[in-house]
């Protein structure tokens, strides 16, 4: 009895306890409301225009799911091509991005092409095409399709039989991530990466760089400098036998003053700029002290240089990255006349051309405000390659004083250094 009596004591003080640690208790709850909005997946392509200038062909067609265009064209001769572009059209609400390319002839991926046969498929300002490329909602990629018969190869390079190829391209898109990137299109000289500048040039899509833009370039140790467009024109004169092609094309040159350097260590001007010490500075020195990327650009530029007083000397040519000017892509000479000025002293006034921006400013041997240059923010003397042809003038070169105006020195003199390059 007195067993049984203790054994339900402990059975209600264990039941207590057990009903005291149920009633500390907690409910933890997240709760929330998610909107999904409504969005729209839509790319597509619109707009056919084809190029003036290409063979008559049917106008290319694009189906009704706007996902294919398709074209027919026969080339007869070398020199034809055809040509045309349309519009890869984001209409929808998310952005898109390029997943892969396929550029196929006859079936099977593209690595090399015939001989007689042009083709390339790049957005329209020669930009080329490549995986991860962004394509906003709201926007518009232009693509430009181009098949041509080569007009300047050998005959063996003919194909011998009609051919039929079958030409392809194609892009996926899907849903931008991470990985999306830009096209490195042209927008402006000062902003756009070396990379982009280089591939508008080649591609002949400068249409957003104006002569007289500038852009910063850092050379290390030798500082940061200013880069302007001094030319973009390529007249015919630039094809005359003999004409120096440093005035031609694109041409981009030093807005101010590098540093200074003397011509040559003694004074003398015999052989004049591809023999000068100068040549070799600059072509070494200043042209190492470029950003990769600019340099990879940067073309060889046959160089016309005036010779000095010596004799026998006729007009020097060489092939440079680098170069300093000449008197004439500086000044045009208004004198009237060829006994005196700088039509006189630099006998190889007559092979080059006033480049673009000083034309454009006006510089004459009476106007020439438009050639001053600073060094470090003053306004300094800069070198040109032209020796000066001045009698019983074996010693000097001509060069720029602090006022613009034509002037020479002594090749030993350390005037300032301010060259120019083309990139093509």
């Amino acid at each position: 009895m007195r067993q049984r009596y203790l054994y339900a004591v402990l059975f209600v003080i264990l039941l207590t306890l057990s009903l005291g640690y149920a009633l500390l208790t907690t409910n933890l709850n997240i709760v929330g409301t998610t909107v999904v909005k409504d969005n729209k997946w839509d790319i597509y392509f619109d707009n056919v225009q084809v190029k003036s200038g290409s063979v008559t062909a049917s106008t290319p067609v694009i189906d009704t799911a706007k996902t294919t265009v398709s074209y027919s064209v026969t080339l007869n001769l070398p020199g034809d091509y055809f040509e045309f572009t349309v519009d890869a059209v984001n209409d929808g609400t998310i952005d898109g991005m390029i997943s892969t390319i396929s550029n196929k002839l006859n079936g099977t991926e593209i690595t090399t092409l015939p001989n007689y046969l042009e083709y390339s498929v790049s957005y329209s300002d020669g930009i080329a095409i490549q995986n991860n490329h962004l394509l906003e909602a709201g926007k518009t990629e232009t693509y430009k399709v181009r098949v041509g018969y080569k007009k300047d190869i050998s005959a063996t390079d003919l194909p011998s039989t009609e051919q039929t190829l079958n030409l392809s391209f194609s892009v996926t898109y899907v849903q931008a991530d991470d990985n999306a990137v830009k096209p490195d299109h042209p927008e402006s000289f000062e902003t756009d990466s070396w990379n982009t500048i280089v591939n508008a040039v080649k591609t002949g899509n400068t249409s957003v760089y104006n002569v007289g833009d500038t852009k910063t370039v850092d050379m290390g140790t030798l500082g940061t400098h200013t880069l302007r467009i001094a030319n973009k024109s390529t007249p015919t004169e630039c094809s005359t036998t003999g004409f120096s092609q440093t005035a031609c094309g694109f041409v981009l040159e030093f807005a101010d003053i590098i540093t200074t350097h003397n011509m040559n260590s003694t004074s003398t001007n015999v052989g004049s700029w591809p023999a000068s010490e100068m040549r070799t500075y600059v072509n070494t020195d200043i042209y190492n002290a470029l950003p990769t990327e600019l340099k990879n650009g940067i073309i060889d530029t046959i160089v016309v240089s005036g010779h000095g007083d010596t004799s026998g000397e006729t007009n020097f040519t060489s092939t440079d990255k680098l170069y300093l000017l000449s008197t004439h892509e500086v000044w045009e000479d208004v004198d009237g006349n060829t006994s005196g000025g700088i039509d006189c002293y630099d006998t190889a006034y007559n092979n080059t051309r006033q480049l673009d921006y000083y034309a454009g400013l006006n510089v004459t041997t009476s106007s020439y405000s438009g050639a001053i240059k600073q060094l470090n923010g003053t306004n300094s003397y800069w070198w040109l390659r032209s020796a000066s042809s001045y009698t019983i003038s074996t010693g000097n070169f001509n060069d720029v004083n602090s006022y613009g105006w034509w002037d020479s020195a002594s090749a030993y003199y350390a005037d300032g250094v301010s060259p120019a390059f083309r990139i093509g």
